[in-house]
């Protein structure tokens, strides 16, 4: 390998050094000595090396403390530490990895065994560093992307209310007098805002989910239902929906305002795809250290294939029904549950309905 690598040289006995410095000289490394940890500590803080070959026994702190202190150090924690023991030292060695060193080497040392070691430690380090600063480039990106996301969304948003508005209005004023052509267009045009709308809305939920930490609580599930049913009022009306749910829901940790967009997602879709007209009981079963929350619907069940790609960002199901979605709900429930903690599925038949659930944790007594 091409070395320009810097290796720090920690031993206080002369011919130890000398006999190292000379092998991996002829390598061409750039090499630093410390004859102690004390001076080893101090010529870290000017010039960083890529790796340490550090020797255990040295009078003041010895390789031990001085391991140590370099990974309490962030700017030296992450230098792979090799140490040099003696053959027989196993107490040394366990001890040097339980501090943090990647390996070690035995004096007397052999020219082969040390090149290895060394080359090998100084590879995975390059490649530890190539890919933290592709992670590091990734997440720039998809902050971007986030920040992106959200305006586009937010600058959307309000046109789509407008002409969400607009078409409500000439639909409710001028029905009657419109041409039935011009009719069907304009609550086309109505619908199309909403689902506009809707996906928005989901985008931008979404971009929360990503970015936003939250705090998990105790989740009142009984006020949270109530306020979907609110939000909900006019598609249950649509559609006619029955719904029953428990007197009492066990308590669990979560983040209300996100459970909240779970169950709108879940009823909603239950709502749209669950039967004709659609029952739909909704409930709660506490396993242990967690509680799975559920709806149950009256539809025609889903097969296998189905099934697997629901959660799926942007994977809409065929129906036979007319409904159409953007396919984000299910993944953004998926990504919100996932964040705190929890688990979503589904368990379905053909011709038997469907059970969509989530998990949380219960909450601590």
């Amino acid at each position: 390998m091409s070395n320009s690598s810097t290796i720090l040289i920690v031993d206080d006995i002369p011919e130890n050094v000398s006999a190292l410095f000379h092998f991996l000289d002829t390598q061409n490394f750039e090499l630093l000595v410390a004859r102690n940890g004390e001076t080893a500590l101090e010529l870290v803080e000017y010039e960083v090396p890529d790796l340490v070959l550090l020797d255990v026994m040295m009078p003041g702190i010895d390789g031990f403390e001085t391991c140590q202190r370099l990974k309490a150090n962030p700017k030296t924690r992450d230098i792979p530490i090799i140490f040099m023991t003696a053959l027989s030292d196993t107490a040394s060695k366990i001890k040097g990895f339980e501090l943090g060193a990647v390996d070690y080497i035995t004096k007397p040392f052999q020219q082969e065994e040390v090149l290895a070691r060394v080359n090998l430690h100084l590879t995975l380090r390059k490649l530890q560093k190539n890919l933290q600063a592709k992670n590091n480039e990734l997440a720039a990106k998809n902050q971007e992307l986030h920040a992106f996301t959200k305006t586009v969304a937010h600058d959307l948003k309000t046109p789509v209310t407008n002409l969400i508005s607009l078409s409500e209005m000439l639909l409710e004023e001028q029905s009657a007098g419109l041409h039935s052509m011009a009719a069907h267009s304009l609550q086309l045009i109505h619908k199309s805002g909403e689902n506009m709308l809707s996906l928005i809305n989901a985008l931008l939920l979404l971009t929360r989910v990503s970015t936003q930490t939250v705090t998990v609580t105790s989740v009142d599930m009984s006020y949270i239902i109530v306020q979907v049913k609110q939000r909900l009022a006019q598609m249950i009306k649509q559609y006619q929906g029955e719904i029953s749910v428990p007197k009492i829901w066990p308590l669990a940790q979560g983040y209300a305002p996100w459970i909240e967009e779970v169950w709108i997602n879940y009823l909603s879709n239950a709502l749209k795809y669950g039967g004709r007209p659609p029952h739909l009981e909704l409930g709660a079963t506490v396993y242990e250290s967690k509680i799975r929350f559920w709806i149950r619907d009256n539809g025609p069940g889903l097969n296998h294939e189905a099934q697997v790609q629901l959660f799926a960002p942007f994977s809409r199901v065929p129906t036979k029904h007319s409904e159409e979605g953007h396919g984000l709900g299910l993944y953004v429930v998926r990504r919100i549950i996932h964040q705190i903690g929890g688990e979503v599925g589904v368990e379905s038949q053909e011709g038997r309905g469907s059970v969509f659930y989530f998990t949380l944790p219960g909450a601590v007594g």
